[in-house]
């Protein structure tokens, strides 16, 4: 839960997407010739999604991520969640235990959790998930973030993926790839996903236009194994027969006019002026106080505050907002929010292992909002703390 954005000067609610980003005229257009295009009878579609989406689906994952696959292996779901909702119901029974990274995507790991399934939470550092600690782990699938661990930002090396593709072949274990916030490289050459090595056969890879058109689209796409093609195909039959067509007729079009790559690439560079924004606040405001993890990619950096213990979160979360501030703990998103943090110890070794970090998103803000709600979030501090005037 969190407060109000409309009563915030800066909501720093990672997930969040800015309204002018959106391509409304470009959108509009194609929803209007797909509604005005659509067939005499009225039925349902295919459950794996529109075939014209699909094809056009697959020459977007080649070009823009090296992934080579079939349009059968391609699944249209409801966003991300609902693709791995189905890897949930279809890959675990009660009693299995899963991989997943630590700290992790609370969303991922309750979806599996309701299976009944068992989590083990491997250990991340700044070449992600460290695969080496899979090996005495008990697992029938891994879920990992690569391009963008979530939520410390780290990107994982490609031995570490080399790595983890030979652990699942000699475990006969799937890997979830959950490729969220591939379109956001900031400082980094790109690494291909796991789903375009060698020896990614038991791969399955999930992505979604959350971030790059809008959340409220619910659209995603799950790349399955050869294998898989029938069972992904029922079960997404059963649970909502198909994801809405309208929007995924309009999506190819996006798609195959080019408008959407081009629009990628405009909300790439409006996302690094603010991603600059923000490390340019922080800096000003805070200089050496905070330490900043995951800025090479994705849409939110991590924000270690040196000086302050876990405990005083919730002070500070309160006294940010009543300045109308927005700001979120990354406690959440491990399994033991107890605990002091030893991850922060595997990016900067002389960081406390007690200190209080943020998860700061950025997107849905103006280069004035972020500046302004970095000054409000340094007064914040400064009650929070009883430290005064930090300058």
């Amino acid at each position: 839960m969190r407060v109000a954005s409309e009563k915030l000067v800066a909501d720093f609610r990672y997930g969040d997407m800015s309204a002018s980003d959106f391509p409304t005229l470009a959108w509009r257009k194609a929803m209007n010739d797909a509604a005005l295009g659509r067939p005499l009878k009225l039925s349902y579609g295919d459950p794996c999604g529109s075939i014209r989406l699909r094809r056009a689906l697959q020459g977007y994952l080649w070009r823009a991520r090296s992934i080579r696959c079939e349009v059968g292996e391609i699944v249209v779901v409801n966003g991300s969640q609902q693709g791995l909702d189905l890897c949930a119901r279809l890959l675990l029974d009660e009693g299995d235990g899963f991989a997943i990274e630590e700290p992790c995507y609370p969303m991922a790991r309750s979806v599996f959790e309701m299976t009944g399934a068992i989590a083990a939470p491997v250990e991340v550092d700044a070449e992600g998930i460290r695969a080496d600690l899979l090996a005495d782990v008990g697992a029938r699938l891994a879920y990992v973030t690569p391009s963008h661990q979530f939520p410390l930002g780290s990107v994982m090396s490609m031995g570490r993926r080399q790595q983890l593709l030979g652990w699942a072949k000699e475990k006969r274990a799937y890997i979830v790839e959950d490729d969220y916030d591939s379109e956001y490289r900031f400082d980094m050459n790109p690494i291909p996903p796991l789903r375009a090595l060698g020896g990614a056969s038991n791969v399955i890879y999930i992505g979604t236009v959350s971030k790059t058109l809008s959340p409220l689209l619910r659209i995603g796409y799950v790349v399955v194994p050869r294998e898989l093609q029938e069972v992904f195909a029922h079960a997404k039959r059963l649970t909502d027969r198909h994801a809405p067509s309208l929007e995924q007729e309009a999506l190819a079009t996006l798609m195959e006019t080019g408008a959407y790559e081009s629009h990628v690439r405009k909300a790439r560079r409006q996302n690094a002026r603010r991603r600059a924004a923000l490390l340019d606040a922080l800096q000003t405001e805070f200089r050496d106080l905070v330490r900043v993890e995951g800025a090479e990619a994705g849409l939110h950096v991590v924000v270690w505050f040196r000086d302050m213990p876990p405990s005083m979160a919730a002070s500070f979360i309160d006294k940010a907002a009543a300045l109308g501030v927005g700001i979120y703990s990354i406690s959440p998103h491990y399994f033991d929010q107890t605990l002091d943090f030893d991850q922060t110890l595997n990016f900067n070794q002389t960081l406390d292992r007690s200190c209080l970090g943020l998860v700061m998103g950025y997107a849905s803000l103006t280069e004035s909002q972020i500046h302004r709600g970095l000054k409000l979030l340094r007064r914040a501090y400064e009650e929070a703390t009883g430290s005064g005037d930090i300058s």
